[in-house]
């Protein structure tokens, strides 16, 4: 599209601001409100990730992204009326899942063959596409702000923070998996929403998922997020960033911290039960390290690579390898998935093109066609077709071609930044990366795609790939 003129004594925002750009001796003057009233401009998207176990307290959860969207469409409507709005690179695919997930709402009402009648509800499936539409501000917000009004720096402070609130979070849950509370936003619901149980794992705040799986209850830490899974996944890429944030820190205590608090994770890490998340980590220290032998780092691979075995020594010692043995021993939900996977599969068969607008409830389970679970067969009833894992569920509400559309998008942004080689570039690849290895296993909407979102925009606007020093360089096209 072409630009649009600057409003009428508006001055346009000059495109190549990096993370090192002056603005120049003349600019000193001029320091006062304009370039202050450019640095909050950020401050949403802050306040949204550092101030989330605060939104988790007051029992807004994922419904945080909502309220916090609304003063970041502001900001976007106000550039597209004065200098227009950028998107990145390949972004038709991404609007284009955007309009099949809006004209999947057509099938919502229609059975599919082998699911409960009618169990395909309006209410999931229009909050999935609002979540999207969200999701899609968010990433717009991101990638058009420069680097002076979000500096790049308080992302990934915000992101660190977040990160420690999730390490504590886990804790919590090991030692109080009990804690629970009322939150402020219950008490404004009404009580037959409140009470619906997908609403309560949204808005309830719990410190984790006691759950049956080697017999006996067990807790798995999930706060502040709504389930353990999310926790899992969550943590995994929260990782990545803090220990970015704190080592672009020359200070050598803050690095050793990053170190520290890493180090501090494993316990939760390993008593959250979450088999895909300890891969999860396991594939992020491999690309790591394939990422150092690429800058020649030989020496620094064959340290880690030796401090990795004596950790893993440690931990063979310690009374964590009878939990990961007990864990391997124990499947679980590994039928269940499966079942419901190829469930998954076969919908999107029988509609390739968009799918059936939601998930579905299955006719009984891998285990038997009875209506319900018994005594005899707990695990025995309807199970979700499309709830284990972001690809299963966006291949039956969106089809073959709505996923070929969703994964096209991330596919073309880690091709096309795929030779990155700072250190905020590289954690905004992985977290691309990690998509493709969780959407296997948990879902990821709403929290884990706005971090990967997040990642896109920071590839996109440039200030995660060029060196320091650089002139960051925007792409993409222009509404």
């Amino acid at each position: 599209m072409t630009r649009r003129p600057p409003a009428s004594g508006a001055a346009a925002r000059p495109t190549g601001v990096g993370p090192d750009t002056d603005p120049g001796p003349g600019s000193r003057a001029g320091l006062g409100v304009g370039l202050w009233a450019e640095r909050v401009t950020g401050w949403p998207l802050l306040w949204l990730l550092a101030g989330y176990p605060l939104w988790w307290a007051l029992g807004l959860g994922q419904f945080a992204y909502w309220l916090f969207a609304v003063p970041m469409a502001a900001e976007l409507v106000r550039r597209h009326r004065t200098v227009g709005l950028r998107v990145p690179p390949g972004f038709w695919l991404w609007a284009l899942f955007l309009v099949w997930t809006v004209v999947g709402l057509l099938l919502v009402p229609m059975d599919l063959p082998g699911t409960v009648p009618g169990s395909g509800g309006y209410g999931g499936a229009v909050l999935r596409v609002v979540n999207y539409l969200v999701l899609t501000v968010l990433l717009l917000y991101v990638g058009n702000l420069s680097e002076r009004e979000l500096p790049t720096r308080l992302v990934l402070w915000a992101l660190a923070l977040l990160c420690l609130s999730t390490i504590a979070g886990g804790y919590l849950g090991m030692f109080a998996p009990r804690f629970e509370f009322t939150a402020p936003s219950e008490y404004l619901l009404p009580a037959s929403l409140a009470g619906d149980p997908y609403m309560q794992a949204l808005i309830h705040p719990a410190s984790a998922q006691v759950m049956d799986i080697f017999g006996y209850e067990s807790a798995r830490p999930k706060a502040p997020w709504e389930y353990t899974n999310l926790w899992g996944y969550m943590l995994s890429l929260l990782l990545v960033w803090m220990l970015v944030a704190w080592s672009v820190h020359r200070t050598g205590w803050v690095r050793w911290a990053s170190v520290a608090v890493a180090a501090l994770s494993i316990v939760p890490i390993v008593y959250s039960l979450n088999r895909a998340l300890w891969m999860g980590l396991a594939l992020s220290l491999v690309f790591a390290a394939v990422q150092a032998l690429r800058r020649g780092r030989v020496a620094l691979v064959g340290g880690c690579a030796v401090l990795a075995a004596v950790a893993l020594l440690v931990l063979a010692a310690s009374p964590l390898a009878d939990v990961v043995r007990t864990r391997a021993d124990n499947p679980h939900s590994d039928d269940g998935r499966a079942a419901t996977n190829a469930q998954s599969v076969v919908a999107a068969d029988q509609s390739p093109v968009l799918g059936w607008g939601t998930t579905r409830e299955g006719l009984g389970s891998e285990q038997s066609i009875a209506i319900g679970p018994s005594p005899e067969c707990p695990t025995c009833g309807h199970h979700v077709i499309g709830n284990a894992g972001q690809l299963w569920m966006t291949l039956i509400a969106n089809g073959w071609v709505g996923t070929a559309f969703f994964l096209a998008f991330f596919a073309f942004t880690v091709w096309r930044h795929r030779a990155v080689t700072t250190p905020v570039g590289q954690a905004a690849l992985l977290t691309i990366l990690l998509l493709f290895w969780y959407m296997l296993f948990y879902v990821a909407l709403m929290s884990p795609l706005a971090v990967t979102l997040i990642a896109v925009a920071l590839l996109w606007r440039g200030g995660a790939s060029v060196p320091a020093g650089a002139p960051a360089h925007r792409h993409g096209g222009r509404w």
